[in-house]
């Protein structure tokens, strides 16, 4: 590979790796542009295609494609999506057959995770939770100065403890995990340090509503300054 060549399929409006043809036909990688990984890294992707061979991996990507093929259906006006994500967790948990969830979530969405153990609580699922702050440690311990703490620095003030979470539930063989809102970068520790396999059912985004990809949908009017080049 080129040292000067990296991949870039976000700029791709070939789209050579989702061809519109027949089953049985052969795509038509001559024409992908060269940043394509298919043209820049193919020892990679050769590499990774023995690990779909590996019997418990094999399965689970298959489940994965049949959970994504459920969340649509053809009618007579056309196809449609269904299934939120909340419900695709219980339909793929119960295709894998996890008996016991456990869910890493962040004390200012504990409202949520309450109603999100009630749900799979509801659905015959064993649900484990570890809320962020669990440990109760300072977070003079990893080196915030008092006046960086969000309530001031006259108060105490728990760190975010995602490592924790991640041992916690790994110590409680949980079959699956699910992170709801952690913090960025807390949420990169705990899925360093998580064992288990893991999904994601909301990502933190105090602005919008938990939904980060408003602001990109805003990025030319509202959050225009979002685009605004810096160096």
């Amino acid at each position: 590979m080129s040292d000067k060549v990296r991949t870039m399929c976000a700029r791709c409006v070939k789209k050579v790796c989702e061809p519109v043809i027949k089953a049985g036909e052969i795509p038509d990688l001559d024409s992908a542009p060269n940043f394509c990984p298919m043209r820049v890294m193919p020892d990679v992707l050769e590499k990774v295609k023995s690990e779909y061979q590996r019997p418990e991996v094999a399965e689970f990507a298959r489940q994965a494609s049949i959970q994504e093929f459920e969340c649509y259906e053809h009618t007579p006006d056309g196809m449609r999506t269904k299934n939120p994500r909340i419900l695709e967790l219980i339909q793929f948990s119960r295709k894998n057959g996890y008996k016991k969830l456990g869910v890493a979530f962040c004390g200012g969405l504990a409202k949520e995770a309450q109603m999100l153990t009630d749900v799979l609580e509801n659905k015959g699922f064993e649900v484990v939770s570890v809320c962020c702050k669990v440990g109760a440690v300072p977070k003079e311990s990893i080196g915030l100065k008092p006046e960086e703490k969000i309530g001031g620095p006259e108060n105490y003030e728990s760190m975010c403890n995602p490592i924790a979470q991640a041992e916690l539930l790994n110590a409680q063989n949980v079959d699956l995990a699910v992170l709801l809102g952690l913090c960025m970068g807390h949420d990169t520790l705990f899925i360093k340090y998580c064992r288990v396999p893991m999904t994601v059912i909301a990502v933190k985004d105090r602005v919008t509503g938990h939904n980060p990809l408003a602001a990109l949908y805003l990025s030319s009017s509202y959050y225009s300054r979002l685009m605004t080049k810096e160096k």
